[in-house]
């Protein structure tokens, strides 16, 4: 069973910046992709970035694509999302998720973190 752990949430002012981390308990399979998804109240979890483990360009939601960066570090199994340009809109739990599939969509994800809460408020 692997065990996703986020942590780098908080509270910024819009136009700052988070960066989010994502440790994994088991290195990634050759063919893993790991994503980040977010759910803001009253509605759906929702695709915001993915990357293939093994090498690949990114994936980046329209919403967030020039201001969020997705990246990872192989040799410590840790996952990033560095958020610059923040906007109240960008207020979520963002969650990490460990699946083997190419996809935006929740059910191609096996694995996930508990959440982390990000609020982007004045």
């Amino acid at each position: 069973q692997v065990q996703l752990v986020e942590s780098g949430g908080g509270s910024v002012r819009p136009g700052g910046s988070l960066r989010l981390s994502c440790t994994a308990s088991q290195r990634p399979f050759s063919r893993s992709v790991e994503a980040w998804f977010r759910q803001a109240p009253g509605k759906e979890r929702e695709f915001v970035a993915l990357i293939r483990w093994h090498g690949g360009s990114p994936l980046y939601a329209d919403s967030v694509k020039g201001r969020f960066t997705i990246s990872k570090d192989n040799p410590t199994n840790t996952l990033y999302l560095q958020m610059d340009s923040l906007k109240p809109e960008d207020t979520a739990v963002y969650y990490c998720a460990r699946g083997s599939e190419y996809s935006t969509s929740l059910r191609a994800y096996e694995y996930w973190g508990q959440g982390t809460q990000v609020t982007v408020a004045s």
